[in-house]
């Protein structure tokens, strides 16, 4: 070849910066990865966002970490001292500090923790960090899930046995778009988020698909929503109890599906308000089972959990009504779970409504009305409504309205869509796994995402500084940056420093990796190989298997997560559960039940299908026993009721609670503080990374706070200008920027300000500074959902004022 024409080569794969996993071709000019395009073959390769396309810059930026660096200085030095030294030298000590602290403590004072596979590549590795984890012997994994996750893929498996809203990894129902009659979105910004359904939404609207949007801010779909409710921040579970509300009344539901497949028809007791159970009957039936009403036969009749069968068929059950039983106690009123549910969702009037949530009347009954005239329904739920302290009870109040449609997993609602079959990696079955201790706040909050293995950073913090439950020691990081992602920082900073040892691994040095002792330079997803079987959204991406190439070697010594997992475990003597250190080889094992090989996927980038088909309403088909499969609950059926929270001292229905720090609960504050603070991520970064790369960060210098002109003009503040934003909690400042769109009483602002960009000439942000940039340090996190612990981000009070020009 004429040494002035170049080399091209173009590579197929997909981008592991976000949870949408876009498909991409790279194209490589004389060795240098310059481009990141689309790929339109991919089931996921509609479309790439700015983040996407500015991989070059990631790939090759100044301050990536490049060689293994160790702590010579205590960590109360503004200077740590970092000293280069190898990839052995590091693991050795990282592997002699783990065995250390597991010896005098236990292995459970090892933690890990690890960055959302939502926001990041981690997703390449979670896998092997949780083998890890159990192959060691510890089940505590310090992770984003209380933040991110929790409320759509795992408060509604309490309703619907699974999560009615996928989370990747962690499965779920999936939005089927491309036949859904009305897609509602709610706190999600696909346009922002997950570029793929976006995509898909325009493409439904083209076809005559309605759209509800549901966010205090007219953003992305929701200009081109029929219906957009500007939901007052954390009141989203009283919308969706005025929501189901409406079509109860109007019977705006689906009484068969209803009756047929939730406890519905399942009687209430009034006088303990538990459910009656067959033995509690003055001619008691078989333990373990309930009771419902026939209005057909004018009696009750048991129901078998176990079997999932009715004594009598499902159509003449009741779900409204009082009913007279006779029980060993005496006689005594029951009603049925639907009647309470229909009692707690009359409370939600739209006279309530419009004051609680700042909906007016038309608009609820509209959105009510395209839910029900435009099935099937899906729904894609996100961080708007889980960063809140009320956020359990808000998800199973959403998933309890989705389940009055009757669409789900049904053709065009939330479907369970099929995967190709893969042998778990995750290592639940290892000696050490076997015999874990309790995670870290599962005492307190046993529903919640310790039951999952998953510790939130401030019971994390406490096991550190306070030795509660037990002493935490040692810290092994993936990407974490708890610090800028996370509320009280301080705190945060203080427990870092208080650990006997911390090894972080990260493609920068963050202000969390700068507490480490060792800090070990990660490949980036553009540089390592990864595997990934089925691409969630879809019947057609979820066929797709791919092992995505490395497009350029990684810089300097840098290596790939995986690598440095199966590297660690061989040092701590675990390699016979690492396949002896060999990432192929547990590659293999994963692909086993699938068919495809390795070789073959080496063999094609682009990635092969394993066609599948999607058999919908599993619920309906029969298990070995010919009985109804049902739903993983522990009644098999949809839970408007949940005995299980009330055996751990929560309500059975999901009612709704104020946002803690706002006008209605604390309207002492509300003098003060006259605003309510929410937050929303920016288009063009992803939480706390990507601020150090020019081309994106010219587009956005600054952190902005939004608000609306009136809000500006009464505080004689002006587009641009700086501002400070102050909560009972701390403050942050940021730039004003003005949108008539937004309510006058709300304010937006964006966290993850700190990185610097050099190019551009804009420096490290200190995130401990109470006039910086760090909107974590306006949460308190106290406040705390009760079931899952989510600290209240997107809902506090706060006021704004113009900071005077120096």
């Amino acid at each position: 070849m004429s040494a002035d024409i170049p080399n091209v080569r173009q590579v197929h794969g997909y981008c592991g910066l976000c949870l949408a996993r876009c498909g991409t071709v790279a194209t490589v000019t004389d060795g240098q990865f310059v481009r990141l395009d689309p790929d339109p073959t991919h089931p996921t390769g509609a479309a790439i966002c700015a983040k996407g396309r500015a991989a070059p810059e990631l790939v090759y930026h100044k301050d990536r970490l490049k060689q293994p660096l160790r702590r010579t200085r205590p960590k109360g030095d503004a200077d740590p001292g970092w000293e280069e030294i190898s990839w052995d030298a590091a693991l050795d000590q990282t592997a002699a500090a783990m065995r250390r602290i597991a010896k005098q403590h236990r292995p459970e004072a090892v933690a890990f923790s690890q960055s959302s596979p939502s926001t990041t590549a981690i997703a390449d590795s979670a896998v092997f960090i949780r083998r890890l984890m159990n192959a060691f012997g510890t089940p505590n994994q310090v992770s984003h899930l209380d933040m991110c996750g929790w409320g759509r893929g795992f408060a509604t498996r309490y309703v619907f046995g699974v999560g009615s809203v996928a989370t990747g990894s962690a499965g779920g129902a999936m939005a089927d778009i491309a036949e859904s009659g009305c897609l509602i979105l709610w706190g999600y910004n696909p346009s922002f988020t997950r570029i793929t359904h976006a995509t898909a939404a325009i493409a439904g609207l083209k076809r005559g698909m309605k759209l509800i949007v549901i966010d205090p801010r007219n953003v992305g779909l929701a200009n081109k929503a029929d219906v957009w409710l500007r939901v007052r921040p954390g009141t989203d579970g009283a919308l969706a109890l005025g929501l189901a509300n409406i079509m109860i009344e109007r019977e705006w539901f689906d009484q068969d599906f209803v009756r047929a497949w939730s406890n519905g028809p399942l009687l209430v007791r009034s006088d303990t308000d538990r459910l009656l159970k067959a033995e509690d009957l003055i001619s008691p039936g078989v333990s373990g089972q309930f009771v419902a009403w026939d209005s057909l036969s004018n009696r009750v009749v048991s129901y078998d959990p176990v079997a999932g069968h009715y004594a009598a068929p499902s159509e003449h059950l009741s779900l409204r009504g009082e009913y007279i039983i006779a029980t060993v106690d005496g006689t005594i009123s029951c009603q049925p779970v639907f009647e309470r549910y229909a009692a707690l969702c009359k409370r939600y009037t739209p006279e309530v409504i419009e004051t609680t949530c700042w909906i007016p009347r038309g608009q609820l009954e509209e959105a009510a009305e395209k839910i029900w005239h435009s099935r099937p329904v899906s729904y894609y739920a996100y961080s708007g409504h889980e960063h809140h302290a009320n956020a359990t009870d808000t998800a199973r109040s959403m998933a309890l309205l989705y389940a009055l449609t009757g669409s789900f997993d049904a053709p065009g609602g939330n479907v369970l869509f099929p995967a190709v079959p893969a042998s778990s990696i995750t290592g639940e079955d290892l000696p050490a796994a076997k015999r874990l201790a309790p995670t870290i706040g599962f005492a307190e909050r046993p529903l919640g995402p310790a039951r999952w293995n998953h510790v939130s950073p401030q019971d994390f913090y406490r096991a550190v500084l306070e030795g509660v439950p037990y002493p935490v020691r040692g810290l092994i990081g993936f990407g974490t940056n708890l610090l800028l992602a996370r509320g009280d920082p301080a705190r945060g900073r203080a427990a870092l420093a208080a650990l006997d040892f911390y090894c972080h691994a990260d493609l920068f040095m963050t202000p969390t990796a700068a507490f480490a002792d060792i800090v070990l330079p990660v490949a980036s997803c553009f540089e390592c190989e990864a595997l990934k079987i089925g691409f969630e959204i879809s019947e057609d991406a979820q066929s797709q298997v791919q092992l995505r190439q490395a497009i350029v070697a990684p810089p300097g010594q840098a290596r790939s997560d995986s690598d440095f997992i199966f590297d660690l475990a061989v040092r701590l003597g675990l390699g016979e559960h690492f396949w002896n250190g060999d990432v192929d080889a547990a590659y293999r094992y994963q692909l086993g039940p699938s068919g495809v090989t390795l070789d073959q996927l080496r063999a094609e980038p682009a990635g092969l299908r394993k066609p599948l088909k999607t058999r919908h309403l599993k619920h309906a088909a029969s298990d070995d026993e010919g009985n109804p499969r049902g739903f993983p609950t522990p009644s098999r059926k949809i839970e408007f009721w949940s005995e299980t929270f009330l055996d751990h001292g929560y309500p059975a229905l999901p009612d709704f609670v104020e946002p803690p720090i706002g006008p209605v609960a604390r309207p002492d504050l509300a003098a003060s503080f006259p605003l309510i603070l929410t937050c929303a991520k920016p288009s063009l970064f992803c939480q706390t990374q990507h601020r150090a790369l020019p081309s994106l960060r010219k587009r956005a210098p600054h952190p902005e706070i939004e608000l609306n002109p009136m809000t500006a003009a009464a505080r004689g503040i002006k587009n641009g200008d700086w501002v400070d934003v102050r909560t009972p909690a701390g403050g942050m400042r940021a730039r004003a920027r003005f949108s008539e769109t937004l309510d006058p009483r709300v304010v937006v602002g964006e966290h993850g300000w700190w990185q610097g960009c050099g190019e551009l000439g804009v420096g490290v942000s200190d995130p401990f500074n109470p006039n910086g940039t760090n909107f974590n340090l306006t949460v308190d996190a106290v406040v705390r959902d009760p079931v899952s612990g989510t600290p209240s981000h997107r809902s506090n009070l706060c006021e704004v004022r113009l900071v005077p020009a120096s």
